[in-house]
């Protein structure tokens, strides 16, 4: 039986979480999808996630959330960190760190299972530990039995995303790069039967540069002064991969790039969800 698995690229402010709750449940009536994986380390204000957020998530359809460097931004999603099965921390941070690594649930079908988990790269990406060996430690961790394995890649470096598909080929169903929020050309399915793509592209506002206000982020390139790198509303798209797999092996048999044009926000790029005061939302918005 095949299994079809959305995974969705660094969903980004307001208008990426508008657009990823406008057509994410048409979705996957329309294409029958069984699991979603999001990364959502953008999410709230361009940088973190709140609890009230992650709620709307999993009301949406997302069945596991995956995070990055920006995972503690905000201090109330550590709870759930603690707490849920449907969020997780990157696997190759400091052990102390609050957060599960890994987790492991059943397909909206309820026929199978699928494991997930996340790595942070260590080119231009701070002092983590070796992707590599986290990787081994969770899969041996995990259930031999659970055969579909999905890896979040969240790097820099597209080497180090390459490199992890080509390591996991045979071993993960799916393997796909963020945090460059550009999506790439690359998406295959390698030859021992692992989805792979660099970066699945960002859920966000394209008007603008990798979800914040243009003239801001040109300001900063262009003079070297510091500025305020506010979010952007414009052109939301949501971007990511569909992947097919069959759910006995494991083995992932089709890859599709999905890319849909959503509606500009209203009011701002800044809502209560986003976890900031509301006079500073308000000043934001001047």
């Amino acid at each position: 039986m095949i299994v079809n698995v959305l995974c969705i690229g660094d969903i980004v402010g307001r208008a990426g979480r508008k657009t990823l709750g406008d057509k994410l449940p048409d979705l996957i009536r329309q294409r029958d999808i069984d699991f979603v994986v999001a990364n959502a380390e953008n999410i709230a204000g361009g940088s973190g996630m709140t609890a009230a957020i992650y709620e709307k998530l999993l009301r949406y359809g997302v069945d596991v959330v995956t995070m990055g460097d920006h995972v503690y931004r905000k201090k109330d999603v550590v709870p759930l960190l603690e707490t849920s099965d449907h969020i997780i921390r990157p696997a190759n941070i400091s052990s102390q760190a609050i957060g599960r690594q890994w987790t492991v649930l059943p397909t909206k079908s309820k026929r199978f299972r699928a494991g997930v988990t996340c790595l942070l790269g260590q080119l231009y990406m701070g002092s983590n530990d070796s992707p590599w060996a986290a990787i081994e430690r969770v899969f041996a961790e995990m259930d031999p039995e659970v055969k579909i394995r999905i890896v979040d890649m969240h790097a820099e470096a597209t080497s180090e995303k390459i490199g992890m598909g080509w390591y996991l080929n045979g071993r993960a169903s799916i393997v796909f790069g963020t945090h460059t929020h550009v999506a790439t050309a690359d998406a295959r399915v390698l030859d021992q039967g692992t989805a792979y793509i660099t970066d699945l592209g960002m859920t966000g506002p394209y008007d603008g540069i990798l979800g914040r206000r243009k003239d801001r982020v040109l300001s900063f390139l262009t003079t070297s002064m510091p500025t305020t790198f506010e979010v952007c509303t414009g052109d939301p798209r949501l971007c990511g991969v569909l992947v097919g797999i069959d759910g006995e092996s494991g083995r992932a048999l089709s890859i599709e790039r999905i890319e849909i044009a959503g509606r500009p926000v209203d009011n701002g790029p800044y809502d209560a969800d986003d976890g900031m005061p509301q006079s500073f939302t308000k000043r934001r918005r001047e």
